[in-house]
């Protein structure tokens, strides 16, 4: 069986669910997850921000809005009034539901709840189309087994229980249809799997099913070379390493999730990015396979903070680098790139919360500088240290950029730069021209 997960904007208007409907449509057996209609999740952050300020009557406005909105969508895609009038009465449960929090004390909990209706809105609607076009589709509520334990962190064995129980029940249907991003977290209570969280559902799903592939649907006919926001002429990768994929997503790639890679990876089921938009593209597919000896792509990550410790007692200091590291960890702030010299450490870090805290703990240990608004460029490929050449490539493309840092030998498919925001273009471009133009 086969996982398929669709995106917001797949399934953002009436006429994308009916192209997403007709392409999984095929009579094979297979479990789709879908994202909240595109808009809808912000709307409900919204939401949630005027519940918090107690502007109940600003609450109710937009929630007001956003179930219009939904009207609009129902009457466009269902062609029947019988299932119009169903799926409008669903919809309004969701809302009176949102509606309900007017009378409350509002707190994290009743946001999780909140934003958890963008997916169960996208799934009866979708579901309800099926039925209406005569398919065999089933509900699979993702909050009768999606779990996370105590540390958040999805509770794998507890999944795979419940979801293989559900699908043994329903044994005989063909189309399931469930929510990403969505779970229950420990204590029973709804919580989500953070932004981007249905990548992370899909991939979970899939590996508690022991899926042949999952599939990853989006805007975009798979993963570029390079970020065809700024760089014009990117091209599809064909194909990409379980760990070049994890490198790029983490990095800035936008059309995966990082989380997304590990389930996965873990398990050996090839992920296959595909572009609802031109079904026909070949995408990107994820797996063990890996091309020998090739840079595959650049990607970028903005917001990055770069902090230099200095300090003459780091000279054959045992312990100095785990005091630096227990202040990052004390703080919950991670670190994504480190060089070292004899009297220094520079670190970057992409969560500023505790960023006062943390410098006031590092002066303690030496001098400390802060470089803000800085650029991680990533380049991911095979790039082990017995090929030669590949270095050159990397660094001539920067020899009129200023570089902070370069970070590589932590793996054998990375190779990053720190450079200042305003260069991070002619940085993107020069290394397109360098690494990918014949």
């Amino acid at each position: 069986m086969k996982v398929l997960k669709f995106g917001g904007t797949s399934v953002g208007s009436a006429s994308r669910m009916r192209d997403v409907a007709a392409l999984i449509c095929d009579g094979e057996q297979k479990i789709v997850v879908l994202s909240a209609m595109s808009g809808t999740t912000n709307s409900l952050v919204e939401i949630s921000d005027y519940f918090y300020k107690s502007n109940t009557s600003g609450a109710l406005e937009r929630i007001n809005a956003l179930e219009q909105k939904y009207f609009d969508v129902i009457d466009e895609l269902y062609s029947t009034d019988q299932f119009k009038s169903e799926a409008k009465k669903v919809i309004m449960l969701h809302f009176e539901f949102l509606r309900s929090f007017s009378k409350s004390v509002f707190t994290l909990f009743e946001e999780k709840a909140i934003l958890a209706q963008g997916e169960l809105l996208s799934t009866n609607m979708f579901h309800l189309y099926l039925l209406e076009t005569g398919k065999d589709s089933i509900l699979l509520p993702a909050l009768d087994y999606m779990r996370i334990d105590k540390n958040a962190e999805p509770d794998t064995s507890f999944i795979a229980e419940k979801l293989n129980e559900l699908l043994k029940e329903n044994s005989g249907t063909t189309y399931f249809i469930t929510q990403g991003y969505i779970c229950r977290n420990f204590y029973g209570e709804i919580d989500n799997l953070q932004r981007g969280g249905s990548d992370y559902s899909a991939s979970l799903v899939g590996a508690a099913i022991k899926a042949q592939e999952i599939q990853i649907w989006t805007d975009i006919d798979g993963m570029h070379n390079n970020d065809p926001r700024f760089v014009e002429g990117t091209k599809p990768v064909p194909y990409l390493h379980f760990e070049e994929a994890a490198e790029l997503a983490y990095f800035g790639a936008k059309i995966l999730h990082p989380t997304c890679i590990l389930p996965a990876k873990l398990n050996n089921i090839p992920v296959r990015l595909l572009n609802t938009m031109d079904p026909a593209a070949k995408g990107t597919i994820i797996s063990v396979q890996r091309l020998k000896g090739k840079i595959q792509a650049v990607a970028a990550k903005d917001g990055i903070t770069a902090i230099k410790i200095k300090s003459g007692r780091m000279l054959l200091a045992h312990g100095f680098l785990r005091k630096v590291f227990e202040i990052f960890e004390s703080y919950q702030t991670s670190i994504d790139m480190i060089t070292t010299s004899e009297v220094g450490v520079s670190v970057t870090i992409d969560n500023t919360k505790k960023l006062d805290e943390i410098l006031n703990s590092l002066k303690k240990l030496g001098t400390v500088t802060v470089d803000s608004n800085m650029v991680i460029i990533c380049v991911v490929g095979d790039l082990p240290s017995e090929n030669v050449g590949f270095q050159t490539k990397i660094v001539d493309a920067f020899k009129d950029i200023p570089l902070r840092m370069i970070s590589y030998g932590g793996s054998n498919y990375n190779v990053s730069l720190l450079i200042h925001a305003e260069d991070k273009k002619r940085a993107l471009v020069a290394l397109s021209n360098s690494l990918f133009t014949n």
